[in-house]
């Protein structure tokens, strides 16, 4: 396909296109003439990957660039490959870590059977040390409680996450398929949570049903 065909097929303007293969993001075609190139699925691949790395990842171009030469070089199980993705997609925040927050964190990874020598070495943990400094700032010292029952109820979504990449194709379509549903799939969940709320909220906390 030309260059209008791939845009047309991944949504994305050529002029972006262009750009890409200009930053190294995108390989180069096969040149049918001087001024024009072939392109094909595994093209469009990558430029979804890349589109759903800059769009929904909000990464830079530079971490994209960082993202994909790992996808390609490194001799790493899948399993490896989605966990470097998940660190780049996740933003630790700037918050000040409360030392008794990051106790919570390393206790919680213990129980989990999980290592983590330095909350700050992912951003992952990092994330959630800066959560619960949060909750310690506002007096919730407690809320550390709630975190092997979310586990528990998590993994019920991270296997149907799972499910629904390990069906898809090539591995740019499997990481395509975690950064969309990992980033979309928060605010999904962040909504549907409400909801539950609103319905156990209603069962046990209210006096009536018309309360």
């Amino acid at each position: 396909m030309r260059v209008g065909e791939l845009s047309k097929r991944s949504g994305v303007p050529v002029p972006t296109i262009k750009y890409y293969l200009r930053e190294g993001l995108l390989p180069a075609g096969v040149l049918t003439s001087p001024n024009q190139a072939h392109y094909d699925d595994e093209h469009l691949r990558r430029l979804r990957l890349v589109r759903a790395l800059v769009d929904v990842g909000d990464l830079s171009i530079a971490a994209v660039r960082d993202v994909l030469a790992a996808l390609d070089t490194r001799d790493d199980t899948l399993h490896k490959k989605l966990g470097l993705v998940q660190e780049a997609i996740s933003q630790p925040g700037t918050g000040e870590l409360d030392p008794l927050a990051v106790e919570d964190v390393l206790a919680f990874f213990r129980r989990q059977g999980e290592e983590c020598a330095d909350v700050t070495d992912s951003n992952v943990t990092h994330m959630l040390a800066t959560a619960l400094s949060a909750a310690r700032s506002v007096g919730h010292d407690h809320f550390r409680e709630l975190l092997d029952p979310y586990l528990e109820g998590l993994k019920i979504i991270a296997q149907a996450d799972v499910d629904y990449i390990a069906t898809r194709g090539s591995t740019d379509d499997i990481v395509e398929g975690m950064v969309v549903g990992t980033l979309i799939g928060d605010a999904v969940i962040k909504a549907v949570r409400r909801l539950a709320h609103a319905q156990v909220s209603r069962k046990v906390l209210s006096d009536g049903p018309e309360d």
